[in-house]
């Protein structure tokens, strides 16, 4: 059964200094250091209790009110970065889930953890700050390439969550609609495509991704 690894939340912090010549430590502010929570937490529609964001022109809304990411991709990472400390938490998420991917994990597909039910809303589109926290430029774009993006999800039935709990898929009405296979239209596929409509009318799909497709 799929289920919860560890639990991470953060809250806008400054690093870098004012007199680097190296624009990897210039000054900027971030979320994406996250920290585990031990014990269990609250889980509202907005997110996880303690969890802030930097930037809420690209965060924050209740559609990318939680960030999940495979735990199962960490030591594909680990080997081929030859980062071994990278580990959960790394790529900024709130869960790391062991035994769901994007291969398995669908668009709509609403998951219960414990009290608390989720809805997949999209995948996560990795910006520059992912990179610059491993300070490794196209780090993006190799997440891109390889579709190891995580899922965003909005919280349908707020409730208490623990590291440990079960992950149980409790409906899946787009079982077709895979994150890898949206990454893959959204990325890849030209304006205009049948597919990037089709992914465009599904409802559950949140909106900021579906202004983007039409």
């Amino acid at each position: 059964m799929p289920h919860i690894v560890s639990i991470q939340v953060g809250t806008p912090v400054q690093y870098g200094t004012e007199t680097a010549t190296d624009p990897m430590d210039t000054p900027w502010v971030t979320s994406f250091f996250k920290l585990p929570v031990t014990g269990p937490v609250r889980v509202e529609t907005e997110g996880i209790e303690g969890n802030l964001q930097a930037d809420l022109r690209f965060h924050g809304d209740a559609d990318k009110a939680l960030l999940l990411y495979s735990a199962d991709h960490y030591p594909l990472w680990q080997e081929e970065l030859t980062i071994p400390e990278m580990a959960g938490g790394g790529f900024g998420e709130n869960l790391t889930i062991r035994g769901l991917t994007e291969q398995s994990v669908c668009i709509g597909d609403r998951y219960q953890i414990g009290e608390v039910i989720v809805e997949v809303t999209q995948p996560r589109q990795p910006c520059w700050k992912l990179g610059r926290r491993w300070r490794i430029v196209d780090l993006p774009k190799q997440v891109i390439r390889t579709s190891r993006s995580g899922w965003y999800t909005r919280v349908i039935h707020p409730g208490v969550i623990e590291a440990g709990m079960n992950v149980e898929r409790v409906s899946c009405p787009h079982p077709d609609w895979t994150i890898q296979r949206a990454n893959r239209v959204f990325y890849q596929q030209p304006a205009g495509d049948l597919e990037r409509g089709e992914l465009a009318m599904l409802p559950e799909l949140a909106n900021a991704w579906r202004e983007e497709l039409v």
